[in-house]
Order: structure tokens, then C-alpha cells, then sequence
């Protein structure tokens, strides 16, 4: 797996999590199928999992007056949380992390989502 597909896995994962409270380690297990899993998606996915609520805090305060964090879509709220992560953390240079977590929401969710999470990324 790549980097880019290990970012696609971490996303599906942490959308499960948040939609379904699933435990993180089973998503991962259940995608990789595997209990050896790449440094990388580990630290995407149980590391973001350990700074969850740190994140969701720092992302409300990106976000407009009158918007939070529980008002975003799930897939919005992983590839957020997912790149908090990758940014501050792992310490990939910002521009990657932004260029990835736009390319998935174009992907996946909504025509102009790109916008709502390219400007919460810049703005770390």
C-alpha cells in the first residue's frame, strides 16, 4: 500500500469509528487483514484516535462562529481529524497533508467540502 492508500484506509477507519463507534483496531485489522500494519496507518489511525478530542477542539476553533465540529459530515470530520494527525504529529509538510485530505474530499464527499477542509488546513 501506498501512502495515498494507507490515507484512503485511515479515513475509512475513523469514519467508522466516528459513525459507528467501532473500535479502532478492529477497522484497521478488518482493512489490512493483518495485525502487521505499516507504521504509517497506525499512526494515522490509533494516533488520531488518542488525540481525538484535542483535535475536534482545535478544529472548532478554525471553523466559522456559527459552526462546530458536530455539524460537519462524518467524512469531513475523518479526513480533518486524520490530517490534524498527519500534520502534527507524523510531521509531514503541510502542503502534502493539504493536497492528500483535498483530493479525498473531492473524492468522496460533498462538491464543495475541499473548500471547508482546505481552509481549516491552511489556516493550522
Amino acid at each position: 500500500m501506498n501512502r495515498h492508500e494507507m490515507r484512503k484506509t485511515a479515513m475509512e477507519c475513523m469514519y467508522q469509528h466516528l459513525l459507528l463507534n467501532r473500535d479502532i483496531r478492529k477497522c484497521v485489522f478488518e482493512a489490512v487483514g493483518s495485525n502487521k500494519i505499516d507504521s504509517f496507518l497506525y499512526a494515522l489511525t490509533m494516533g488520531t484516535v488518542e488525540n481525538e478530542y484535542a483535535f475536534i477542539r482545535a478544529i472548532n476553533q478554525y471553523l466559522r462562529e456559527d459552526w462546530e465540529f458536530s455539524r460537519l459530515s462524518v467524512l469531513e470530520q475523518a479526513i480533518l481529524l486524520i490530517s490534524f494527525e498527519e500534520i502534527l504529529a507524523v510531521e509531514t509538510p503541510k502542503a502534502v497533508v493539504i493536497n492528500e485530505a483535498v483530493t479525498l474530499a473531492k473524492q468522496y464527499c460533498d462538491d464543495d467540502s475541499y473548500k471547508l477542509i482546505n481552509g481549516v488546513l491552511d489556516r493550522l
